[in-house]
């Protein structure tokens, strides 16, 4: 009898086989190369700042932090007024007001930007289209106008 004979389809069943183990080897490189294994800790780690943002730099602790004032939004926010925000008076447009809900939204002459008013920020009614006079103060949620009085 004769030995086992090598036909087409053995071979092509060697090549897979082999190239198989070529790419699970490769696999294996890469991996080894990829690893995060005897990194410090310093490297892997990720903080999160106070918008929720992923950052490389620790946050700064609260101890040391510059505490804000409104004096320092005033510049941004209120334009190119030297004064603090509740000192001067200012003059706008009532542009909306909702007496059921009691608030609305006063147009700035000077600034042209709209301020939030609260019903009992008001010394007297007003609707819209109403010329006002106000001071503006800053909270968390942005400018708010008080002492709100209808101008003639």
């Amino acid at each position: 009898m004769s030995g086992s004979k090598i036909t087409f389809g053995k071979k092509e069943r060697e090549k897979k086989k082999l190239k198989k183990r070529q790419d699970k080897e490769g696999k294996k490189e890469e991996r080894k190369a990829n690893s995060n294994k005897g990194k410090a800790l310093e490297d892997m780690i990720a903080y999160v700042d106070e918008y929720g943002n992923l950052s490389d730099t620790p946050p700064v602790p609260m101890a040391e932090r510059k505490p804000s004032k409104v004096q320092d939004y005033s510049q941004s926010e209120l334009g190119d007024e030297k004064e603090a925000p509740t000192l001067s008076m200012r003059e706008g447009v009532v542009n909306f007001f909702n007496e059921q809900k009691g608030y609305g939204f006063i147009t700035d002459k000077k600034t042209k930007k709209s301020i939030f008013v609260h019903i009992h920020a008001l010394k007297e009614p007003v609707i819209q289209g109403d010329r006002v006079q106000f001071n503006v103060e800053s909270n968390q949620k942005g400018l708010n106008a008080i002492n709100v009085k209808k101008l003639a």
